[in-house]
């Protein structure tokens, strides 16, 4: 798998020091609050199970699972909820925990879903954010990364269900999805 990047941008040691870093802030803003943490599934699995093991305050967790890729490198712009949550959000504090923010379209939308059901606040936490590939403005509360408009996978990021289980980021050669 390490032949179809072009390079590694970044390592596995620094995307655990930026995790732990976030996990602080949010353990900091979020003391006696007990916020639930909605991991969209599959991309941020990886970052979310890292990102809750060093939160060093009481968390609940659950899960949704969302699509707008498909087998491609571009998102349609439209979202299908494949499986929302179990958790009651009505006056909690929610943080969703996204593995990239492109165009942003997605997370707007998970955003006005979640907003209907009346939570107390809602956190955009995401590992890596690509700005010049944002279509919309999107405010993210916890950030771990920018990088560049090249398709990247690794740490849970994938094309096609591959790379995922790379322990770092790198950008994939074109000559792999075009």
């Amino acid at each position: 798998m390490r032949n179809d990047l072009a390079k590694i941008i970044i390592d596995e040691e620094t995307i655990q020091e930026k995790v732990q870093e976030i996990a602080d802030q949010i353990s900091k803003d979020y003391k006696g609050k007990n916020p639930i943490v909605i991991c969209i599934l599959r991309g941020a699995a990886l970052f979310a199970v890292d990102l809750i093991k060093k939160i060093a305050i009481p968390i609940e967790i659950d899960f949704m699972a969302v699509s707008s890729y498909g087998d491609s490198t571009k998102s349609s712009g439209v979202v299908q909820i494949k499986k929302d949550i179990d958790s009651d959000i009505t006056g909690r504090h929610i943080i969703i925990v996204e593995d990239i923010v492109d165009t942003g379209l997605t997370l707007k939308y998970i955003d006005e879903y979640y907003e209907k059901h009346n939570p107390k606040s809602i956190k955009i936490c995401s590992l890596l954010d690509k700005p010049e590939a944002h279509e919309i403005d999107i405010e993210i509360d916890y950030k771990g990364f920018d990088v560049g408009n090249e398709f990247v996978v690794g740490y849970g990021l994938d094309y096609a269900q591959k790379y995922r289980n790379l322990p770092y980021i790198g950008i994939l050669k074109e000559e792999i999805y075009k």
